[in-house]
């Protein structure tokens, strides 16, 4: 703990003043230059941030050990990664609208890229790093937490990952794992629900190297959050399990924060809750108002700001030098702490050979050569009917147990998903007879949001050092999507396990049975949204997602038992879509495609075979489990796997058709919401009865056949096979 009388001393209150009012009046300045921004939080926050980077945070910012994680630079070798500090305290700001203060707040820490220009691409036409919410690929800022609420997850997710280290790496004498996680939320974050969510999990957890800083100016955009929001937010975070410590007056008293975020550092057993209030906006007339929020403050009112605090109305942006200079001595203990954590980590490394090579190892970013070798080869499959969650569950008992990457975890649906181990331990603090915190199992409980937010913080700890495994059913996907989304954007490999996926699920019913929600995964750029049809091709979807170091993924799988099909092939799942069946021997000029993927592939194959006798055609299925990977392939590859423009083509999917249209002429798809009834009933009720499939398929090839040739259908002469249909003997 620091000792307060020396920080106390150390601070000249002249400087202290102006370097705080300096802060406040770039805040104003900046977003006045390009019209935009939100310069409120910048200067009511701004002896925060001086508390956090001046003096709280643990971090060296001439080397930030920032490695890119969308791959626009090339890979590190291991040996230049070999002193990666991922021991730095971690700082994220959950009320991104905020950025500003962090940004500016870099640059005064001495973070060579945060440059004074750089500070001025906020809200800049010319793109800069200053973008308008804090973005993982640029130095000292460990996550993009995106919309409200999801940076608190991420936060839990880092403190997870810097506790399973502590715990499977740290010996006695040697915490090579022992920082904090810093997290800086607004009204807003604790009125979204997935925050609610993850500091629920993390109270639970007693994650004690978790500070969550609240700045309350009881204003949002639409102004006084006593409108709608008049929770006791220190009692409700208190009865989640936290340490509460309140700062009356946190605007100015730099002293007072000091010392609640060095009580905060000793707290052990329970995540700590920092409560300062805080005035928005503060010395302008707008303060404490919404139009200090989100909007710049006005050229007059900017100018009126700067007279407030004793600078010259007319210069803009202006620094002093003694406010750089009461930022220097980070720049020489950030040095010197990394030096002392190094030599640290050298003796580790002479004491603990194979921890240290596993950790190396683990900081490559890949799995340890052979990992695809211990996956069953298709002849050692099950040859009995299963569905495809009991499928993808092979992998998962193959692989966890050997490689401490993986941390699996599901909302409650542990077995249904079978994403649990042999021999796992759950993560759970220690005294709780749980588990401890070695644990690599997570009982996230029903908070689908949290998960996967708290999967984005594990896998963004450090790049590669995890590989978070999450699941639920699919439907539930849906409350998950903001944050898978921030898993796409910022390239985090997460791997993502949605079972019961179509109507298939039965009885549960409509609102359980997920027909339109593959629209909004197939739309997602850099995401591996993929469906495979049995168990070979979940072996395929496993192979895609342990490759895509820097791309999620997530595996919609069927309830119900499918067959081991033929011709399926892990192999051809990377090209998205591949034949998988023909009547004709050679598979060579089809008259007739059939596309299809997951389950309903095998109701094509049945349906094919009796088309090809009916009609006297060429008929060919084919298997889409990735719509993406497809449209990555070759024109060349596209045309042959669909006919070569010279077949009629019809998608087949208990779906909704969106999308279809670029494939096929036609679909028999999902045009209502379920019922509740069981799968084999619900088929039939919906029209995808084998029976059914022919007669429909077989009219709508004679209705495009003239003079014993089949006619083309022309653009935006797309069918829906199903429209309207209701099974009259099921429903």
């Amino acid at each position: 703990m620091a000792d307060l009388g020396a920080v106390n001393s150390a601070i000249n209150d002249t400087v202290e003043k102006l370097v705080i009012n300096t802060i406040r009046c770039l805040g104003a300045d900046l977003t006045q230059e390009h019209s935009g921004g939100h310069p409120g939080t910048v200067m009511g926050a701004a002896a925060i941030g001086v508390a956090l980077w001046r003096f709280a945070m643990r971090y060296n910012p001439k080397n930030p050990d920032w490695y890119v994680i969308r791959g626009s630079l090339p890979r590190s070798s291991l040996s230049d990664r070999s002193f990666s500090r991922f021991n730095r305290d971690r700082f994220v700001l959950s009320a991104g609208h905020a950025c500003l203060f962090q940004y500016i707040h870099l640059h005064l820490a001495g973070y060579d890229a945060w440059t004074a220009d750089q500070l001025k691409t906020y809200h800049n036409p010319n793109f800069g790093m200053a973008a308008g919410h804090p973005e993982i690929e640029f130095p000292g800022i460990e996550v993009t937490t995106g919309p409200l609420g999801q940076g608190i997850a991420n936060a839990v997710g880092l403190a997870i990952a810097a506790k399973n280290l502590a715990a499977t790496y740290n010996k006695p004498g040697f915490d090579i794992v022992d920082n904090k996680i810093w997290c800086f939320t607004g009204d807003g974050c604790l009125q979204e629900g997935v925050g609610q969510e993850a500091l629920s999990l993390a109270g639970h957890l007693r994650l004690d190297n978790l500070i969550v800083i609240y700045d309350d100016n009881q204003v949002t955009v639409d102004g006084s959050i006593t409108n709608c929001f008049t929770d006791d937010s220190s009692a409700k975070i208190s009865a989640n399990g936290f340490h509460v410590i309140e700062v009356q007056e946190g605007t100015n008293d730099l002293p007072a924060i000091l010392e609640a975020f060095d009580e905060a550092k000793t707290i052990q057993g329970k995540p700590v809750f920092v409560h300062i209030r805080t005035v928005i906006g503060y010395g302008s007339h707008r303060a404490n108002t919404g139009a200090a929020h989100g909007q710049p403050l006005g050229i007059d009112e900017v100018e009126y700001v700067k007279g407030v605090f004793g600078f010259d109305p007319r210069v803009k942006c202006h620094i002093p030098d003694e406010v750089y200079e009461y930022f220097r001595p980070v720049v020489a203990r950030g040095h010197e702490d990394e030096e002392k954590w190094k030599a640290l980590y050298i003796k580790y490394a002479e004491a603990y050979p194979a921890e240290y090579a596993e950790i190396q190892q683990r900081l490559t970013g890949c799995l340890p050569d052979g990992w695809r070798e211990l996956l069953p080869p298709k002849s050692k499959l099950p040859t009995a009917e299963q569905p495809t969650r009991k499928s993808s569950g092979i992998v998962v008992t193959t692989l966890v147990p050997k490689f401490k990457h993986f941390v699996t975890g599901s909302a409650d649906l542990l077995e249904s998903t079978y994403v649990s181990f042999p021999n796992q331990i759950e993560f759970q603090h220690p005294d709780t007879g749980l588990g401890d915190y070695s644990g690599r199992q997570i009982r996230y409980g029903i908070r689908e949001f949290a998960m996967v937010g708290l999967s984005n913080g594990i896998s963004a700890y450090q790049d590669g050092m995890f590989i978070p495994i999450c699941s639920t059913f699919f439907q539930f996907w849906l409350y998950a999507a903001p944050a898978a989304r921030m898993s796409a954007l910022q390239g985090l490999r997460i791997i993502g396990i949605g079972t019961h996926d179509s109507i298939g699920i039965g009885e549960d019913g409509p609102t359980h049975q997920p027909i339109a929600l593959s629209s909004f995964y197939r739309s997602l750029p850099n995401y591996n949204f993929i469906r495979p049809a049995d168990a070979e091709e979940c072996m395929g979807a496993w192979e895609i997602a342990l490759d895509s170091s820097h791309t999620p993924s997530l595996f919609a799988l069927s309830r119900q038992p499918v067959p081991l099909h033929e011709h399926s092939d892990r192999s051809k799942v990377k090209f998205g879509a591949y034949s998988i069946f023909s009547t004709s021997s050679d598979d060579s000029h089809p008259q007739l495609i059939i596309i299809s993927s997951g389950s309903e592939v095998t109701r094509s194959i049945e349906a094919a075979k009796r088309l090809g006798d009916e009609l006297n055609l060429r008929v060919r299925v084919v298997s889409m489990p990735s719509q993406a990977h497809f449209d990555k392939q070759s024109y060349e590859y596209r045309d042959s796997v669909l006919g070569e423009g010279k077949a009629l083509v019809v998608a087949i999917e208990a779906w909704s058709s969106y999308g279809w249209a670029r494939y096929a002429h036609a679909s028999l798809s999902m045009h209502t919401f379920g019922q509740s009834a069981p799968q084999a009933t619900l088929y039939e009720i919906f029209g995808f009865g084998v029976d059914n499939i022919v007669a429909k398929v077989k009219a709508w090839v004679e209705s495009k056949t003239m003079d014993g040739e089949i006619v083309l259908p022309r653009l935006g002469q797309f069918e829906e096979l199903l429209l309207g249909y209701v099974n009259p003997h099921k429903h």
